[in-house]
């Protein structure tokens, strides 16, 4: 499998060989959510995004009932080209599929939002290990008590992932992701999870947990499955 070019691995993706998390994949491009959002309620979303752009930055949003992203990719389908989707209806979810072709709605808006696996390369390059990564495992994610600026009908909190940093890199994972301001920017607590919310970090609401060192510090980044959480 070509894991270092985005149009391989969307082709990879398209035809089915793999539907796994992408941490780790495509090291030095961009990585994004996608959400797809009924007409309707595409206005409150944006505005939701403009106002919480630590956790959901926007990196384009697509035209009523598009599934072609203009910016991002050359040859990108975004009802076939993401691993798996997560269908929800009135805030349940319905299905998970790899191909959303006969599911998309016509009278929706694609928004792709920023995520903090577009930092990995970065950080592995700065010699810092990636747990979930050695683990082979998505990101451990968790629902905090940090509020998020209300728009419309969407309010909540927002969620964070976390990953163990060696105390004496915590500095430099900061000033590293302090860079990519498209993917969630620099950390939102470092360290006392109970601080945000988080009374069991081994117990994560999305994601799975990972291991850590005696002489890490969990680091929490705000999360592109925040729109999830708010709009459930």
């Amino acid at each position: 499998m070509n894991d270092d070019d985005p149009a391989s691995f969307r082709r990879i993706v398209r035809s089915g060989e793999f539907c796994g998390p992408t941490n780790g994949i495509c090291r030095g491009f961009v990585q994004c959510n996608l959400y797809v959002i009924r007409r309707a309620d595409a206005y409150d979303f944006l505005l939701f995004c403009q106002r919480n752009k630590k956790a959901c930055p926007l990196v384009e949003v697509c035209e009523v009932g598009s599934a072609f992203p203009q910016s991002v990719g050359k040859d990108v389908d975004l009802r076939t080209d993401i691993p798996k989707y997560s269908i929800y209806q009135n805030g349940n979810l319905v299905k998970e599929v790899t191909d959303v072709t006969d599911d998309w709605p016509t009278d929706s808006v694609a928004f792709l939002i920023g995520c903090s696996f577009t930092c990995e390369g970065a950080l592995l390059d700065a010699g810092i290990h990636l747990r979930s990564i050695e683990q082979n495992k998505n990101v451990p994610m968790y629902k905090t008590n940090i509020q998020c600026r209300p728009a419309g009908a969407l309010s909540g909190n927002m969620v964070v992932s976390m990953k163990p940093i060696k105390a004496v890199d915590v500095a430099l994972e900061v000033q590293i992701t302090s860079r990519f301001p498209q993917a969630h920017g620099g950390p939102v607590c470092v360290g006392c999870p109970s601080a945000i919310g988080i009374n069991d970090i081994m117990n994560p609401d999305w994601g799975e947990s990972v291991n850590m060192q005696p002489d890490e510090i969990p680091v929490f980044h705000a999360c592109g499955v925040t729109p999830q959480n708010i709009l459930m």
